[in-house]
């Protein structure tokens, strides 16, 4: 399935996920589609294995968490994030690193303060290796993090050519 990309999403320093100066995180690229669905790209490494040339389930739960509680800011801006309430995830089959993965994450309910979506990671043949749902709280990022952190470590986006279209 072929998405057409609309936007990217901000990166932080720090974060595991997306955090550009995390020497053990994933730096995450988030982009949004016309489909209201965010595509998250990252490739794991060595450092974030369980079994061997398996990715640990908990980086697998990590960035599911992250793709579906991001996806609140296709409809509210950059500056509201979901603060996870509730998670469950099924593992169908084990995820490789070493190679590029996708996942996919949406919204399914919206209830002003609340809401829900869902997720998939995708293997590089198109496969689903992860189901996801969740329930998270809708907040404000002032409400979570102080203007330090908004104005030093937020907002920051890695220098690559445009993307227009994603491939999964």
């Amino acid at each position: 399935m072929k998405y057409k990309i609309l936007k990217r999403q901000y990166n932080s320093k720090n974060c595991f996920i997306c955090g550009l100066e995390n020497d053990f995180g994933l730096k995450t690229r988030f982009y949004e589609t016309d489909s209201n669905e965010l595509i998250a790209v990252f490739t794991p490494d060595m450092r974030h294995q369980s079994y061997p040339n398996i990715l640990h389930g908990g980086i697998s739960s990590a960035i599911m968490d992250e793709t579906i509680g991001r996806a609140i800011c296709m409809h509210y801006g950059q500056m509201v994030w979901g603060v996870t309430m509730e998670f469950k995830m099924k593992y169908r089959r084990p995820v490789p690193y070493g190679v590029e993965l996708k996942a996919v994450g949406r919204i399914t309910k919206d209830n002003g303060r609340i809401f829900e979506g869902t997720g998939e990671i995708y293997l590089p043949d198109g496969q689903i290796a992860v189901e996801a749902e969740g329930i998270y709280m809708k907040r404000q990022v002032a409400q979570i993090a102080d203007e330090k952190f908004v104005d030093n470590e937020w907002g920051l986006t890695i220098d690559e050519k445009i993307i227009t279209e994603i491939e999964i």
